[in-house]
């Protein structure tokens, strides 16, 4: 195998496993719903408690884990963290998805 071919496999094979990351972080209905309404902008726990319909205690924990998994980022702003989708490849699919499923 020549080495430009190698590294398209060595190049594919990354991604594969990101994408394979990206679909389990997915894979939960709570999850998909909160990156739902973050799509709309950036809200708040208050926000996203009020839109989602869960505990605050599962908030947290649904919170805690998509951002270490790089679904979402945070800022603070006073009393208050606001979450955001973390990147545009991760709003572009759930928009898809949004379409193909919510409409």
């Amino acid at each position: 195998m020549s080495k430009g071919k190698r590294l398209s496999v060595e190049k594919m094979s990354k991604a594969c496993k990101q994408v394979c990351l990206t679909l389990k972080a997915l894979s939960h209905p709570q999850r998909l719903m909160i990156l739902g309404h973050l799509l709309n902008g950036e809200k708040n726990v208050i926000e996203l408690l009020e839109l989602c319909d869960i505990s605050q205690p599962q908030m947290s924990q649904f919170l805690a884990r998509m951002k270490a998994e790089g679904l979402i980022v945070s800022r603070r702003e006073g009393k208050f963290q606001y979450y955001e989708v973390a990147d545009r490849r991760l709003q572009r699919l759930m928009r898809t998805l949004q379409e193909e499923f919510c409409r």
